[in-house]
């Protein structure tokens, strides 16, 4: 089954990995001793937002922004890839979810749905994020002893959960809007 990719397809897939990119800028980085730099952001909600509107795709599109974020940035740099395949999994793993929730009744309560996706999201994102902070500044780094790594891990719960938590709140109905906006503008995705 060899499925084209449209224009109109790629044309939101570059929107939405522009807007992944863009919304990587409106954090609040909060220095921390032991894991290096945490941040609150709002790059999570365009991530699973991504998801709901572009479906698996949209994984593509989260990956692709937050990545080239941290190119341009010296202090996420050489970490570029691994923010590719973390925040790809978000969108991917959020698109996955949607598009077969959807699938099944697309009219019936496509909040519920969209929650549910921007929850699985999450939940795929932060399993391999605190994976990444365990390795790096725990078994990776020079001294390092899983003692610091799960240090490292608990030194980002409370910015991870925030930063999930809003992207959980807000996801759902962005999406929700933005799918009404295209259905009335006769710009469907497909």
């Amino acid at each position: 089954m060899n499925k084209s990719i449209s224009t109109r397809r790629l044309a939101y897939l570059g929107l939405m990995t522009a807007l992944v990119f863009a919304s990587n800028y409106a954090r609040i980085v909060m220095p921390v001793s032991i894991g290096g730099n945490t941040a609150f952001t709002l790059a999570n909600i365009v991530c699973c937002l991504s998801g709901l509107i572009l479906g698996p795709m949209g994984g593509l599109a989260a990956g692709l922004g937050s990545a080239l974020y941290d190119i341009t940035n010296p202090i996420y740099a050489a970490e570029c890839w691994i923010t590719f395949l973390t925040k790809g999994a978000m969108g991917l793993t959020a698109g996955l979810a949607a598009y077969a929730l959807m699938k099944k009744h697309p009219q019936r309560h496509p909040y519920a749905k969209y929650l549910t996706a921007s929850i699985l999201g999450c939940c795929a994102y932060y399993v391999l994020y605190f994976l990444k902070t365990f390795l790096i500044a725990g078994l990776f780094a020079e001294n390092g002893s899983a003692a610091l790594g799960i240090a490292a891990i608990v030194s980002k719960i409370p910015a991870s959960v925030f930063n999930a938590a809003i992207a959980i709140i807000a996801a759902p109905p962005l999406a929700i809007a933005v799918a009404r906006a295209l259905e009335k503008n006769h710009l469907s995705i497909d």
